[in-house]
């Protein structure tokens, strides 16, 4: 099992043992609760508990310190407290339940088995804290064991995509439309982009630990637009669109996308467009309100395509 793999199998396995107890555990009671290899010393295991409670930290997840109960003397202990983190149970009915798990179905990475790491949500037939049966499997990439360590470990992923030289500072990974996407800010474009894992050719290279800084504020991970899910060169795209549908379009795509403001009301934006088809969607769901106004190959793309709804309508 490659080394990124085992961390992050130790690390899902730690997260789940800190969040599911009630008391404090001290370092020789998690020791015991997962399973350590009896070969490795006392010293040896503190020394790893120390650096994975670092990492939980630097992702955000708050390891409190407490006292163990009835330790004399005083022994600190660690948990996580777990309702900072996990939903009251929904009280899903057998389609809604079987819905979710096929939205978020446990994904097994080079032999990992995270199910003792995943909260599950419980739904008729599957009590809280019993594993639900998997309703769907999502794809398996080599890729993506080293990707997801590299996001976690905030180190800089470079590989060869679409024949071409990458080097990538991973913010996350996202699994929409039957394809993993992997989203991060590209120095040899010098932006934030979107790359479908299935095209990466080869094992990616990493470099050191925290060599990067997500950023505070939203990222291109934040959401998979259907105009930006392809894998070409983005075209920048301006749409105008009337004033009766112009909240909706910056509601849409944040007040940053507009780049004019027309007296009576309507708003001209711009986007970054990979995936013709989805853009071509986005702009006819603004129906008579919405109008391309460059670059003429987006344009005419969009008339080209209304043109032939309407000779079939005849």
């Amino acid at each position: 099992m490659a080394s990124s793999t085992v961390k992050l199998h130790r690390l899902l396995n730690l997260l789940a043992a800190l969040s599911e107890t009630r008391v404090p555990l001290s370092a020789d009671d998690l020791r015991t609760k997962l399973g350590t290899d009896p070969s490795m010393t006392a010293e040896a295991f503190r020394r790893s508990f120390e650096r994975d409670k670092a990492e939980l930290r630097d992702m955000g997840i708050d390891v409190v310190v407490d006292e163990v109960p009835g330790s004399d003397p005083p022994e600190p202990g660690y948990r996580v407290p777990r309702d900072q983190y996990a939903l009251r149970n929904p009280d899903l009915d057998a389609d809604e339940a079987a819905a979710l798990q096929l939205a978020v179905s446990l994904v097994r990475l080079e032999g990992l088995d995270g199910g003792a790491g995943l909260w599950k949500v419980a739904g008729p037939g599957n009590p809280a804290g019993t594993a639900p049966s998997v309703t769907a499997a999502l794809p398996r990439h080599d890729q993506l064991g080293a990707l997801f360590a590299a996001a976690t470990d905030r180190r800089a992923a470079t590989f060869t995509y679409r024949g071409e030289r990458r080097t990538v500072d991973p913010y996350r990974l996202d699994f929409t439309n039957g394809h993993w996407y992997l989203h991060g800010y590209d120095h040899d474009r010098r932006e934030e982009r979107n790359f479908r894992v299935d095209r990466i050719d080869g094992p990616p290279t990493t470099g050191p630990p925290r060599s990067f800084t997500r950023p505070a504020t939203a990222v291109v991970g934040s959401r998979l637009d259907p105009w930006a899910i392809g894998a070409g060169e983005a075209v920048t795209a301006r749409v105008r669109v009337d004033a009766a549908q112009a909240p909706v379009a910056v509601t849409t795509l944040g007040a940053g996308a507009v780049v004019a403001e027309e007296p009576d009301g309507a708003i001209v934006v711009e986007l970054a467009v990979t995936h013709r088809d989805g853009f071509r969607s986005f702009v006819l769901g603004f129906l008579e309100h919405a109008e391309v106004l460059s670059p003429p190959e987006l344009r005419d793309d969009v008339v080209a395509w209304l043109q032939g709804v309407a000779g079939d309508a005849e």
